[in-house]
Parts: structure tokens; C-alpha cells; sequence
């Protein structure tokens, strides 16, 4: 998998938990453990894709 491939699928799943995230907390049983992790996972995506940007620049 190219950096450029892999980074656009870091970005897809960061911007689903994004959508997930905003369904959790307009539903009325929104469970607050839930997305505590959720945002969790959707920061570790962020790093991760902040880490492809600059090693992606370097070369």
C-alpha cells in the first residue's frame, strides 16, 4: 500500500468516526463511555495521519 493510499484510508475512517461520533451524541441514549472511546480512536487516526504528512513532505 502507497503512503498516498494509505493515508486517504486514515482520512476515510477519521471522518466516519467523525459521523459516528455526531450520531452518538444527538441520539437520546447517547452513552457517554462510548464516546469518550470513539473520540479516543478518531484522535490516535489524527496522529497517525499527521505522522504520514510529514514523512510524506521529507521525501
Amino acid at each position: 500500500m502507497s503512503v498516498q493510499s494509505h493515508l486517504q484510508e486514515l482520512q476515510r475512517r477519521h471522518a466516519a468516526l467523525e459521523s459516528e461520533i455526531h450520531r452518538e451524541l444527538t441520539s437520546p441514549a447517547s452513552d457517554p463511555l462510548k464516546v469518550a472511546e470513539m473520540k479516543r480512536r478518531k484522535l490516535v487516526l489524527k496522529d497517525q495521519i499527521a505522522r504520514l504528512r510529514g514523512e510524506n513532505t521529507l521525501h
